[in-house]
Order: structure tokens, then C-alpha cells, then sequence
């Protein structure tokens, strides 16, 4: 308390006032719900009086503490030889703007008896001090002081940021359909399955449910999907592309199965040894090649073309992305031979440097064509 003392008359002094009003604010005004007393109290003994029927009523409750700081206060300002007052001020049991209307009223009223020329502001918290630009309004702020009592601060501020987020996903449409929607689906569909007796099997479509959404909202496909299906164009293009790159991308496995010699899978009855076996690992990867890649270059080639025609700049990105794409084939294709003829890893070394030469050359090439584009754009501004 002492040094919270100093603080104050430091603050004090920094200032021209010379006479102050010390006001201890209760924005819910517990003062009034709890001990029964009307605001706003003014004067060392009836603030005193008022702590002590708070405390009475309700030991834990901080605004007790506030207003004996604020005697204290007051007590020290007087010795320093200052002219003081001290007041307790209250707002409503709901806060908001009828809250802060009050303690501006009893400010007001009390400056009518005792004409300060600054004030010293003491609070329990965060709420009590956004009044603060209220008073300010009628009488210059020239002290803060903030009465913590040990532990309760960092146990107010977590309380005060748990509720806000628990709020915010309550009531913020943003948060509360993935939040609340999901476990109320979740609820909703266990609590129907469990009436006609499928507890068992639902486990698992539940489980599912909650799996995909968590995907979904993860790698933000649901704002993907949103963008991609726009009404415009560029939206028309995008969903073509993506739902043919989807369904080439899902042929390539059934592409790829056909591929296998069935004399391989038929000579090893063993699964795992038919998933490892190089052979048909080979096999199955270069049936599906050729459809996979594909399917690739068509979601690559709309985001291109959608892009192109919508003026977004993300030309060279979604080029270089297709031309990636071209480069690794030769790489791939040869990893397929090595597994299926048993070639010398070295052979791929050629596909691939030709790969990143390809890249390369690329690359340089669009981003000189963007650099000359901007040049361009701006000796013509």
C-alpha cells in the first residue's frame, strides 16, 4: 500500500490540483445490492461505514477493499496537506451505459457540495476503470490507483478472458455454428440412436462426424469450397476443374489396381508382403501416373485460368505450380521403372536435374516477364 501511496503522490504532484476528490468506483454496484446503501457516500466516516457493511454481507467481495484503500488514500493526501474528499460512487447491478450514466450523476452531484480540480480514481479491476473517460468528462484524471489483493488479479483476468471467449463462442455466428453446432449434431443424433438402441454402431459414425469436421475446419475447406463455388466465371471454372481433377484423381487407383500382373498378387497370399513388394508397387504407381497427373493439371490449369480472367495476380505462382507439376513426371515415371525392372537408382538422377533445370528456367523467365510487366505499369502512372 505504501508504494501504491507514493505512486499517487507522485501523480499528484505532476499535476497543478491542488484539491482533490478521491472517488472509489463500484460499477455493479454491489454496495447497493449487498449492504443496502445508496450512493454516492461521501466523507471518511460514512465510507468507512459502507466498507464495513460490505464486508459484513459478503467477506470476498474486492469492492470492500477498494473503498479502505481509498480512505487510505485520502488519509495520506491529508497529511501532505492537500484539501480532499473521499466519495464511493455506484453504478447499476448490469453495468453498461446506465451504469456509467449514475456514476457520472453522483460525480456531478458531489462537485456541486465540493469543487475539485482532480481526481483520484481507485478500482478493483478493469471494469471499474473504464468509467474513467466518463469522469473525465466533468473533472481531470490525475491518479489510478488499482487495488489487487494477492492472487485475485491474475485469477480476475483469467476469468475475465475465459468469459469473453466463452462469449464470443456463444454468440458470434462465426464460431458458435463449428463450436455449438458440431456437439449439438453430435448430442442430437446419440440421443435419437441411443432411444431405438444403436449405441454400438453409432459410436462410430459419431466419431466420423467429428473427424471430418475437425478436417474441414483444420485446412479451412469449407471457406475453399465457399470461394470456389461463387456464382461468377471464375467460380464456374474453379468447380468444373476441381470436380474433374477429383474424379480423374479417383479413376487413377482403380488405374492403377488394373495395372497389376494378377500372377503377383495371386502367387503371395500374404497382405502385407503384396503392399510392400516393390513390384507391384511399381506397377500400381505407373498405371496410376498417367490419369493422377492429369486430374493434378486440371485443378492447377482452372485456378490458372480462373485466376487469369478475374485479374488476381497469381500468374507466375499458379504457372510455375503447372510446370512443377510437367517437370516431375519424367522423375516419377523412372522411379516406377526402377521398381518394377530393378534399374539403377542412379537413373534417376538425369529426369531429375533436367526436372529442376526445367523449374528454373521457368521461373526466371515469368518473374523477368513481371518485373518488365510492373516496369511497364509504372512509368505509365
Amino acid at each position: 500500500m505504501s508504494q501504491q501511496s507514493d505512486k499517487v503522490e507522485k501523480d499528484v504532484n505532476a499535476s497543478s490540483a491542488n484539491k482533490l476528490l478521491v472517488i472509489c468506483i463500484d460499477r455493479d454496484n454491489d454496495v447497493g445490492e449487498k449492504a443496502g446503501i445508496s450512493t454516492p457516500v461521501i466523507g471518511r466516516d460514512a465510507c468507512i461505514e459502507a466498507a464495513q457493511r460490505l464486508a459484513l454481507e459478503d467477506p470476498e467481495d474486492a469492492d470492500s477493499n477498494s473503498i479502505f484503500a481509498a480512505i487510505k488514500t485520502y488519509e495520506d493526501l491529508i497529511s501532505k496537506g492537500y484539501q480532499v474528499e473521499v466519495i464511493t460512487v455506484a453504478g447499476v447491478k448490469d453495468r453498461g451505459v446506465q451504469a456509467d450514466e449514475k456514476i457520472l450523476s453522483e460525480t456531478r452531484k458531489v462537485l456541486e457540495n465540493f469543487a475539485a480540480n482532480g481526481a483520484v480514481i481507485v478500482s478493483d479491476g478493469e471494469d471499474d476503470e473504464s468509467v474513467i473517460p466518463v469522469i473525465q468528462n466533468v473533472l481531470p484524471v490525475v491518479s489510478v490507483q488499482r487495488v489487487v489483493m494477492k492472487v485475485s488479479r491474475s485469477v480476475e483476468y483469467s476469468y475475465a478472458v475465459f468469459g469473453k471467449y466463452l462469449k464470443m463462442l456463444a454468440y458470434d455466428s462465426k464460431y458458435s455454428k463449428f463450436f455449438l453446432g458440431v456437439p449439438g449434431i453430435l448430442l442430437l443424433i446419440g440421443g435419437i440412436a441411443t432411444a431405438f438402441g444403436y449405441t454400438a454402431e453409432i459410436f462410430a459414425v459419431l466419431v466420423s462426424i467429428l473427424g471430418g469436421a475437425f478436417l474441414i475446419r483444420a485446412f479451412d475447406i469449407d471457406r475453399a469450397l465457399s470461394n470456389w463455388s461463387k456464382p461468377t466465371p471464375m467460380g464456374f471454372i474453379r468447380m468444373f476443374t476441381m470436380v474433374a481433377g477429383i474424379l480423374l484423381i479417383l479413376s487413377s487407383i482403380p488405374a492403377g489396381i488394373s495395372a497389376v500382373d494378377l500372377e503377383l498378387i495371386e502367387a503371395d497370399t500374404q497382405i502385407i508382403s503384396k503392399i510392400t513388394d516393390k513390384m507391384i508397387i511399381g506397377q500400381f504407381i505407373a498405371g496410376a501416373l498417367p490419369i493422377l497427373w492429369i486430374g493434378l493439371g486440371a485443378i492447377f490449369a482452372g485456378t490458372l485460368l480462373s485466376n487469369w480472367i478475374g485479374g488476381i495476380p497469381r500468374q507466375i505462382s499458379d504457372s510455375l505450380r503447372i510446370i512443377v507439376l510437367i517437370s516431375l513426371y519424367p522423375t516419377v515415371a523412372q522411379f516406377t521403372n526402377i521398381m518394377i525392372f530393378d534399374e539403377n537408382s542412379f537413373t534417376l538422377i538425369p529426369p531429375l536435374l533436367g526436372g529442376l533445370a526445367a523449374t528454373l528456367v521457368s521461373a526466371t523467365i515469368l518473374f523477368k516477364k513481371y518485373r518488365k510487366h510492373k516496369d511497364q505499369e509504372m512509368i505509365s502512372d
